[in-house]
Formats: structure tokens, C-alpha cells, sequence
């Protein structure tokens, strides 16, 4: 059985997956912290959490609010900062034998192109993930995956300074999801994944107020699974790239129809938080479902429901 997928073909290094199941960034922390649960290394890939070029405390507090199926997030990229991720984490992916992607995300253009040099050519680090749709930031994030333009640029400016297979992850909070999909892969992308969180906000009716310590946060979970299925569908209708499907992935079947859909692979995100060997589990009920119904390759089941 032939599960294997590869998002970067057109790039030099590029990004071979032994399966089509990774997990999602900033619900996996470095993959160091799941390595204990279970053994992380049969997964395809494992993206981790949004990396800057400066260390981030995050947002203020409380930063979670759960949702009718899903979770409302306001984490703000609390993270190590680069340096300390090449110094501290990469020695460790070094030795794994799956590809580690680190996403990243900047404030301008300008973070995004340094950032991206900075993680070339270090060992361990297999890929990189543009993050341009995070919407619980002040600045960046989701403001650049918007527009095409903005999106385009972006890319274009991260292309310039790696030989790295590149993933520019997009946000679902814009008019045409399908317009940038095909600006971020006009400016060079290897591969789109697809969707970041939703926004949102929840109330705390005893304090009548705002309950997020930012206001706002991301949704995500299976509350917003149809949303995300259908954005990967119009995208794989838009682009010839390969398609990384997220959003509200929970159980084999879910992966198989954001597969059939047009992914080549997908995310596993907040399902981690409740079930921490999700992502195996979705790989295991995959190659359960190939085997029941006689398929050897997964290729056979890439954007069937398209055809």
C-alpha cells in the first residue's frame, strides 16, 4: 500500500511524505512534547507551532474559550523565537526521519524574508510554512493573506532567500479564497495549505464583557470542517499545486474527504488537545479504509469527488 505524498515537486530538496497525515501548526508544540504518547515518527510530517524572529510572550489571558464543537484560541504565537528553535529544536528533528516544517510568521515582509534565510540549509528542518492567516495578532498574519497582492508578495519574498520547499498557509477571512491561492502559487509557492482559523469572539455574560483577553481569537475544531472543505475543493479547482487540507479534522473520514476533495494531505489540529494520538489515529482508519475498499495507492483517492 502506497500512501506516500509528495508537496514539493517541483522544488530541488523536495518534500517527500511517507503518508499524507501531519499535524497542525501551534496544536503540536516542537513534537517533542507528543513524542512520549505515542510514536510520532509514523506521521507524515509534523508542522510546528508559528515560529518569529524574536522570542513572543503571547497574548494576555484567558487566551481559550471553548465553542458548540470547536475552540476559540487567542494564544498570539507564544514561541522561542528562531535562534533558540535552530539551537534547541532543530538538533533533535536532525535525527528524526520524518520531515519537521517550521511555520512561520513575521510583522512585515521583511521578517518573513529573514526569517526564512535564517532557517535555510539547517539540518532537521525539512520545509517551511508561511503563515499568512493568523487572526490573533496585531500586526501580520491574516493581513497579508487577504489580498493576493499582499499574499503574493510575501511568497515571493520567502522564495528569494530559501531553497526550502515552501507551504504558504492561507486564511480563510477574505472575499476570494481561490484569487489567492493562485497569487501565492503565481509567486512561486510549492504547495497551499488550507484553512487557517476563523474569526471570532466569545462574551462572558457575568462580567459583560469581552471573555478572550484580546477580544478576538481563532476558531477552529469541527464547527468549521464545511467551511474548510469547501475552500479546499474551490482551491483545488484554482491551482495544479499540491493541497494541504485542515480544519476541524477529527476521524479518518474526515481526512478521506478533504482527500477526495483535492488534498493531497492534510492537518490534524484541535483534535490533538482531546486525544492526543489523534493524528495516528486518523493515519491507521485511512489505511483501514484503503485496505477495506481494495485501493493500493492513495493517488487513486486525490480529488476523486472532482472528477
Amino acid at each position: 500500500m502506497n500512501l506516500s505524498v509528495q508537496l514539493a515537486p517541483k522544488n530541488k530538496h523536495g518534500l517527500l511524505l511517507a503518508n499524507p497525515v501531519m499535524t497542525a501548526s501551534g496544536t503540536f508544540g516542537y513534537g517533542t512534547e507528543y513524542s512520549h504518547m505515542f510514536d510520532i515518527q509514523r506521521l507524515g510530517a509534523i508542522v510546528c507551532k508559528g515560529t518569529s524572529l524574536e522570542p513572543r510572550g503571547g497574548n494576555p489571558q484567558p487566551r481559550l474559550a471553548e465553542t458548540a464543537c470547536g475552540l476559540l484560541n487567542s494564544i498570539g504565537l507564544q514561541n522561542i523565537g528562531v535562534k533558540a528553535l535552530i539551537k534547541e529544536k532543530a538538533p533533535i528533528w536532525a535525527s528524526w526521519h520524518l520531515p519537521v516544517i517550521v511555520n512561520i510568521v513575521g510583522e512585515t515582509v521583511d521578517d518573513y524574508a529573514q526569517l526564512a534565510g535564517e532557517l535555510d540549509g539547517i539540518a532537521g528542518i525539512g520545509g517551511i510554512e508561511v503563515n499568512i492567516g493568523c487572526p490573533n495578532i496585531k500586526a501580520g498574519g491574516a493581513e497579508f493573506g487577504a489580498k493576493p497582492k499582499s499574499a503574493a508578495e510575501v511568497t515571493a519574498a520567502v522564495k528569494a532567500t530559501t531553497s526550502l520547499p515552501v507551504l504558504v498557509k492561507l486564511t480563510p477571512n477574505t472575499s476570494d479564497i481561490a484569487e489567492v491561492a493562485m497569487a501565492v502559487a503565481e509567486a512561486g509557492a510549492d504547495a497551499i495549505s488550507l484553512i487557517n482559523t476563523l474569526k471570532g469572539i466569545a462574551i462572558d455574560i457575568a462580567k459583560r464583557r469581552p471573555l478572550l483577553g484580546s477580544i478576538t481569537g481563532g476558531l477552529s475544531g469541527p464547527a468549521i470542517k464545511p467551511v474548510a472543505l469547501y475552500m479546499v475543493y474551490e482551491v483545488a479547482g484554482a491551482v495544479e499545486l499540491p493541497i494541504i487540507g485542515c480544519g476541524g479534522i477529527t476521524t479518518a473520514s474526515d481526512a478521506l474527504e478533504f482527500i477526495m476533495a483535492g488534498a493531497s494531505a492534510i492537518q490534524v489540529g484541535t483534535a490533538s488537545f482531546t486525544n492526543p494520538r489523534a493524528p495516528l489515529d486518523v493515519l491507521e482508519g485511512i489505511e483501514q479504509f484503503m485496505e477495506k475498499e481494495g485501493i493500493d495507492n492513495l493517488a487513486e483517492l486525490i480529488g476523486v469527488a472532482r472528477r
